[in-house]
């Protein structure tokens, strides 16, 4: 199995893995599947400053996992989100694992402190994964979205990748290292 940064020519192989989290599930929170361009231009924002993996074997992707601004405000700079998606025939085989492991590794040469996953409380394998992958639940929002005729609540989990400051009590706090975008890594 390898790991390598997504491109824009992977689009199409990407929302065959995704289409049936959004079609089948509540496991996304979209209602329609987006086209191949919609997708292309996704991958193509994130990938200046956040990394866009895929797990590729036998040159078949596997899954993918990419990562994103936690807010949109510059205190949040050292907090990101992640999400994962793994196709049907591949889960269980520590598709997602190597992907978790890999995006970290990078979020932690992009000094982000915090990595942040926001999972449907339908999804229980998702919140296990990340439970196992070290995320704590910090938040819980009991119907939040509504879909497949119902409303259904998200978690948030949190798991700690940097150096965090020290807290007040300890000694004054210091501003962590810049931010740096994953396209200055590669």
């Amino acid at each position: 199995m390898q790991i390598r940064t997504a491109s824009p020519e992977d689009a199409d192989k990407l929302l065959e893995i995704y289409r049936p989290h959004i079609e089948n599930s509540t496991t996304s929170f979209e209602y329609e599947v987006p086209s191949v361009q919609d997708f292309q231009q996704r991958i193509q924002a994130i990938l200046p400053n956040y990394p866009y993996l895929v797990s590729i074997e036998n040159d078949h992707i596997l899954g993918y996992a990419y990562a994103h601004p936690y807010g949109e405000r510059k205190a949040y700079q050292w907090s990101s989100e992640v999400s994962v998606y793994i196709g049907k025939d591949a889960q269980g085989k520590g598709v997602g694992r190597r992907l978790y492991e890999t995006i970290e590794d990078i979020l932690k040469q992009q000094n982000v402190v915090n990595v942040t996953a926001c999972v449907t409380s339908e999804n229980e394998n998702s919140i296990a994964f990340h439970q196992h992958m070290g995320y704590e639940i910090t938040a819980k929002f009991d119907d939040i979205g509504f879909k497949n005729g119902k409303w259904i609540g998200t978690y948030w989990l949190k798991k700690v990748i940097g150096r965090q400051a020290a807290t007040q009590a300890e000694k004054p706090q210091q501003e962590p290292a810049p931010f740096i975008p994953f396209s200055k890594l590669i």
